[in-house]
């Protein structure tokens, strides 16, 4: 057993503390790392857009409405809003002849704020493609009106599609969602309520399936490989997901969610982790990724000093003063 934390140390004072929810297993199912909440439920959030875009993607949306790779990325992807994202979904929108108020996933601005800066600038209004999740929306309407479904009431918790994604859940994760564990995600999306041993099941079988091995092979290789060859469409530049996939060159697979959740699979390696930063606070990620990736040499000395630098885990105020650190402490 591990017990982990994240330290932000003003001075020499522990200034603030973040408890760390870590599980991390290889495809044998054999424990590497667990803090003792692998039975605890947790909502995933964005980290599990992956599995959501396999019905999509067993659609054939390439055939069918022919959209490239960066579409297929976005399907998966919590975007920022840059202007590489807008203009790919501007480009599918157009391919399926929908009109933005077909998303129920709600106006916010982008995540980004240099692009957020420059939209307030322009005095443009926000509409439902800024919206980080409007990839995954636009996945499930495109999969709606290539198999005949209502996009009217898509988001449904029993529409055909939603069904579609539950059947995929209960296949990786090896077990059954029940009702007890919907809810609704910020986008008005249904999301689940999983234990962290169950997304940490789906995760060994993704790998399993993104290698031949398990069910909806072909399925995930493309969303996987399309997200590998676009990493800045599941994040944006400045996205820690984003970077750390850049970073590893095709080894690593991975996806943050709202509330301080982290999952990744190390293709090469064959295992995954999950994080959960219990009181959700998502600046606790980084670190606590970093030094689990240290610990099993899912990147090698050249990449974590990279991703270190480009964190910047020393704290400086505005006026670029040391003012502390970020520790990371496991027991």
């Amino acid at each position: 057993m591990s017990k982990i934390h994240v330290d932000f140390i003003r001075g020499n004072k522990v200034e603030s503390s973040h408890q760390v929810k870590a599980l991390v297993t290889n495809t044998n199912g054999k424990i590497l790392l667990s803090t003792k909440n692998d039975n605890e439920y947790f909502f995933p959030r964005s980290s599990i857009k992956i599995f959501q875009a396999i019905p999509f993607a067993m659609s054939n949306p390439i055939k069918n409405y022919k959209l490239n790779n960066k579409h297929i990325a976005l399907a998966c992807a919590s975007h920022k809003g840059e202007k590489i994202h807008i203009k790919e979904l501007k480009k599918w929108i157009s391919k399926i002849n929908l009109k933005t108020k077909n998303l129920q996933c709600g106006i916010h601005g982008p995540l980004d704020k240099k692009a957020s800066k420059k939209l307030i600038y322009s005095r443009k209004k926000f509409n439902e493609l800024y919206n980080n999740c409007a990839g995954k929306h636009l996945a499930m309407l495109t999969s709606c009106l290539i198999n005949n479904q209502s996009i009217n009431n898509y988001l449904d918790y029993n529409h055909t599609h939603q069904k579609n994604i539950r059947k995929v859940f209960n296949k990786f994760t090896e077990t059954k969602l029940s009702k007890q564990n919907f809810s609704l995600d910020g986008c008005s999306a249904p999301q689940y309520s999983f234990k962290i041993k169950s997304i940490s099941k789906a995760l060994n079988n993704l790998i399993k399936s993104y290698k031949d091995s398990y069910d909806y092979s072909e399925e995930v290789q493309t969303l996987i490989n399309s997200v590998l060859e676009n990493p800045e469409f599941i994040g944006g530049t400045s996205s820690f997901d984003t970077k750390v996939m850049k970073t590893s060159k095709g080894k690593i697979f991975c996806k943050s969610g709202a509330e301080g959740v982290f999952l990744f699979i190390d293709i090469q390696k064959e295992i995954s982790g999950v994080i959960k930063i219990t009181d959700g606070n998502e600046r606790a990620i980084p670190i606590s990724i970093l030094n689990i990736f240290k610990k099993f040499k899912v990147m090698n000395r050249q990449e974590l000093k990279y991703l270190e630098k480009k964190e910047k885990f020393e704290l400086q105020n505005h006026a670029g003063r040391n003012i502390g650190r970020i520790s990371f402490i496991m027991k």
